[in-house]
């Protein structure tokens, strides 16, 4: 899979243009005077949000991508000052609703918020467009929408998520265009 699929892939699965990409694209600095620290209990958190969209199965899951953390540094360096508020405001909005803490519910549980949570984001559908930068509390996407994308992203640039849950030649060799096709295989974590 190339960078343009999966961005592509992002899109359909959250509705909206990838949040920050243009800042990891162009090496912008991280956005002065913002919220950046994420505690411990934070990237806990994120991963088992992450964990909870990309379960384990016969692959590894997003919390074994280490896709918290990824999440933390992404929103650390990329995000504007005001998506970086909206983000932590989210995480805090996720606690909440789930009665304390996120990680102290049921998976059932834990689905069925994330799955509220995604209806939500659906109906607040924000173009970032191609700034990645969307201005001001209207234009801003859901919490959900940039966690989602995170997690996504994370997972599937992740040495786990490339190697194990997509198909991986670390140096592609020769081009063959006449290449079996298996159904049930994973699609190419290279191109």
């Amino acid at each position: 899979m190339d960078r343009r699929d999966l961005l592509k892939m992002i899109v359909a699965a959250t509705g909206a243009a990838m949040v920050g990409l243009p800042a990891l694209v162009n090496g912008q600095v991280p956005a002065a005077g913002a919220k950046t620290a994420f505690s411990a209990a934070d990237v806990a958190t994120l991963d088992e949000i992450a964990d909870t969209i990309l379960p384990r199965t016969r692959t590894p899951g997003a919390k074994d991508a280490g896709t918290g953390a990824f999440m933390a540094q992404f929103v650390t360096d990329c995000y504007t000052a005001g998506q970086q508020a909206a983000f932590h405001a989210g995480l805090a909005d996720i606690d909440k609703r789930a009665g304390g803490h996120f990680n102290a519910l049921a998976p059932a549980a834990r689905t069925e918020l994330l799955r509220t949570l995604d209806a939500e984001a659906r109906k607040r559908a924000v173009d970032v467009g191609d700034t990645g930068t969307a201005e001001g509390d209207k234009a801003m996407p859901h919490y959900f929408t940039m966690i989602k994308q995170l997690t996504i992203f994370g997972y599937f640039t992740s040495k786990v998520g490339a190697t194990e849950a997509l198909q991986y030649v670390a140096v592609p060799g020769r081009y063959d265009g006449d290449l079996a096709y298996v159904p049930g295989t994973p699609a190419w974590g290279t191109s």
